[in-house]
């Protein structure tokens, strides 16, 4: 009875984090869509971050922006539901003391929903995120999606490194 009852928490902070994400990245671009002019531009820091609509036909970054148009699409409508499915799979072998596997899974989860709605509606993802160290160095324009992404992936990292740490090491076998 205890372990179906943890298994519906895991699933409710599943909807709950990638839920809020997912309302706070589309109502973001939808902010960006219906407010800005592709490609303008609004300073916030002078010389190092600006609000600029783009639109993303690529991956992350732009990567395969450049390949084929029916490539780009076939590709983009399948990887996130088979990244959505990998995660409903590992989430049901998370234990329930890993809160922060928890965490990222869903920041990852909520990420590529959002992107998945705009790549379903559109055709490419809005991205507006524009950091720059004045004209020397531009990153990609990103958005939520992106960050909760990134972010999610980042703390399984530390966490499969600090697992790593905490495997004992096996002792040397006798000369």
């Amino acid at each position: 009875m205890c372990e179906s009852f943890d298994v519906k928490i895991r699933y409710l902070l599943l909807l709950t984090i990638s839920g809020a994400i997912i309302a706070l990245d589309q109502l973001t671009k939808l902010y960006i869509h219906t407010r800005f002019i592709l490609n303008e531009s609004r300073t916030v820091i002078p010389g190092f971050f600006d609000i600029t609509y783009v639109r993303n036909t690529g991956a992350a970054f732009g990567l395969l922006s450049q390949s084929h148009p029916t490539f780009r699409e076939v590709f983009f409508t399948l990887i996130p539901l088979v990244a959505m499915g990998v995660i409903l799979w590992i989430m049901r072998s998370t234990q329930d003391s890993q809160r922060l596997q928890v965490l990222s899974l869903s920041m990852i989860f909520g990420g590529a929903i959002g992107n998945y709605i705009d790549r379903l509606r559109f055709g490419y993802v809005i991205d507006f995120l524009d950091f720059h160290i004045q004209s020397k160095y531009h990153w990609p324009a990103f958005n939520i999606a992106d960050s909760a992404i990134v972010c999610g992936v980042g703390i399984l990292l530390l966490i499969m490194g600090n697992e790593k740490k905490n495997v004992p090491k096996a002792e040397a076998p006798p000369a």
